[in-house]
């Protein structure tokens, strides 16, 4: 109890007051005297207990972060009784579970971190060892001269796809980083689907979809054209990679007093049910998905719009295909 220095002054000083007042009161009266060192006697037992007991708390609390420290878990010390002690064991209590999920999160985005980069080097060795290949038969001067624009538009695949990877992990990367500002401007939703199904032209035409947009004019929504198209783009893109050759795509926009809606349907052969939980995360490639998909477009439509107050959720319709339902609010949610 008297290891710290504030203990061991109160009971220099407790002790000289009491000897002073005992001395001075046995000068006036051996009665008043005895009757002083009694009270004072009473007094520094009662200051003894109260000191003995506060250091008590304190012990504790100091144990508690030490365990918290090392790695426990934070226990419930709060108490609701009025004292120093207690708003101190409340403000120990919130500030110990606020450090625990920093390190927790911590440590959830060091294992995904290194989730990331295992996925992201399996990305890139494909193409790479394409392009290794590719670049050793180049090399043979007998190679025919189909057989040599074969590989050379083999490289070229690979180098744009290299190229591909490389651009959206850097978006990822802004996202991530909230280093995008996105623009606030009055976008028309009919103009904003157009832009986003433009270059998407080629793949329709080739499996031979149908797209059709059905979106009144007057429909608008404040949002940044180029990164929303963008990720109303790799839903639209998603949809015709998932449709059979021949099938159709649709579009259709809706509107409430709270959220403008866009549904993106196919009439492919919909989602997998135990895909639909995990379909916008990163790096998820479901059990249809094709054999060199990546697994980042849904994820990147979904950080987009999320940090735009909009959001997205899939679906399998009940008459079958696959529906992507994107909701733009009017307000902050």
């Amino acid at each position: 109890m008297l290891r710290g220095r504030e203990g061991k002054l109160a009971a220099v000083h407790f002790a000289a007051l009491s000897a002073a007042g005992t001395a001075l009161c046995f000068a006036v009266a051996p009665a008043a005297g005895w009757i002083c060192l009694s009270l004072c006697a009473l007094l520094g037992a009662i200051f003894a207990a109260f000191t003995r007991r506060r250091y008590r708390e304190i012990r504790r609390l100091s144990q508690y972060l030490a365990s918290v420290y090392s790695g426990g878990k934070p226990l419930d010390i709060r108490d609701n009784r009025e004292g120093e002690l207690s708003i101190l064991k409340n403000d120990l209590y919130k500030i110990t579970c606020v450090l625990t999920r920093q390190a927790e999160q911590l440590h959830r985005d060091k294992d995904y971190l290194a989730e990331a980069m295992q996925n992201i080097s399996h990305q890139l060795k494909t193409p790479l060892t394409s392009l290794f290949v590719m670049t050793e038969l180049l090399r043979s001067p007998d190679l025919p001269t189909d057989r040599r624009e074969e590989f050379w538009q083999s490289t070229g695949q690979s180098l744009e796809r290299i190229q591909w990877l490389v651009g959206t992990l850097l978006k990822f990367s802004r996202l991530d980083a909230e280093a995008v500002a996105f623009a606030r401007e009055e976008l028309a939703l009919a103009d904003l689907l157009a832009r986003a199904a433009a270059p998407l032209r080629p793949l329709l035409e080739g499996r031979r979809l149908s797209l059709s947009i059905d979106c009144p004019p007057a429909l608008t929504w404040r949002g940044d054209g180029e990164w929303t198209a963008e990720a109303l783009g790799n839903l639209l893109k998603n949809c015709a990679e998932h449709t059979p050759p021949g099938g159709s795509v649709w579009v259709r926009c809706s509107e409430n007093p709270l959220h403008t809606e866009i549904a993106i349907c196919d009439s492919g052969e919909g989602i997998d049910p135990g895909d639909l939980p995990h379909l916008f995360e990163r790096f998820y490639k479901g059990k249809n998905a094709a054999s060199d998909g990546v697994g980042i477009g849904l994820a990147m439509a979904k950080t987009i719009l999320q940090s735009q107050n909009a959001d997205v959720s899939a679906r399998n319709r009940p008459e079958g295909g696959a529906e992507f339902s994107v909701k733009l609010y009017k307000q902050i949610v």
